[in-house]
């Protein structure tokens, strides 16, 4: 079911049953407070098929996929990316995805073979393509898409990003997830390098902007002190 976490940020809740149910987010900046943009976006989109769907989600808070400006994706996985081709053919926005999991998925670039989840993506790029009439652009580190900042965050995958929002909104994916109140790592067969996973964490927390909602793709999200929340689990690591 879908919930307002503050003005203008909803989570949608994709449906089916945990590590497949996942949290999609829309932010519309004409209602969001302390920013001047216009933008309605919309970060990761579920499976390809969610019970709710990702039509169904953004309907109850009052969306159309038409209305949508952009898609922010943290990362290519199923569960993030699948539901691009429920929101066609009405949205024809840009679609962001970092820049190594884009070259994944758009120009053949290979994962290691000795990789359990390298191996898969390898098979998913193929039996699940991306819908050929997006209009899929890469994000660097740093790289500003509208008011959202982009930081990359590989280890779970090697494209794996995070976008904060200038009005203190980190949109995290899967770089934690949350489980009885705190926030956790994901899990080793879910994740490329979780060496790489933990020192994303520590050096995100280490250099993002103060941020109060903590939007994960996997549990319930912050919507207070959400940087704190990430600190604490930095220093754990």
């Amino acid at each position: 079911m879908a919930r307002r976490l503050i003005d203008g940020v909803w989570e949608l809740d994709l449906g089916l049953l945990p590590p497949l149910a996942s949290n999609a987010f829309l932010l519309d900046e004409r209602e969001m407070d302390g920013t001047d943009g216009e933008a309605v976006t919309l970060c990761d989109t579920g499976l390809f098929w969610n019970e709710p769907s990702i039509r169904d989600e953004l309907a109850a808070v009052g969306y159309e996929p038409g209305d949508l400006d952009r898609v922010l994706l943290t990362h290519y996985d199923l569960d993030h990316v699948g539901g691009l081709g429920r929101l066609q053919p009405e949205f024809t926005g840009p679609v962001f995805l970092g820049r190594a999991d884009y070259e994944l998925v758009e120009n053949g670039a290979s994962p290691p073979s000795n990789n359990h989840k390298g191996l898969f993506h390898r098979a998913a790029r193929t039996l699940c393509p991306l819908p050929d009439e997006i209009d899929l652009r890469p994000v660097d580190d740093g790289e500003a898409v509208g008011q959202f900042t982009s930081y990359a965050t590989p280890g779970h995958n090697p494209g794996h990003t995070v976008y904060v929002h200038d009005c203190g909104v980190a949109l995290l994916g899967d770089l934690v997830w949350e489980e009885g109140g705190a926030m956790t790592t994901p899990i080793w067969f879910d994740s490329y390098d979780m060496d790489r996973v933990r020192a994303s964490v520590r050096e995100f927390a280490a250099r993002a902007p103060a941020f109060e909602v903590a939007a994960m793709a996997h549990g319930t999200p912050f919507v207070r002190d959400g940087d704190d929340v990430l600190g604490a689990l930095a220093a754990t690591l």
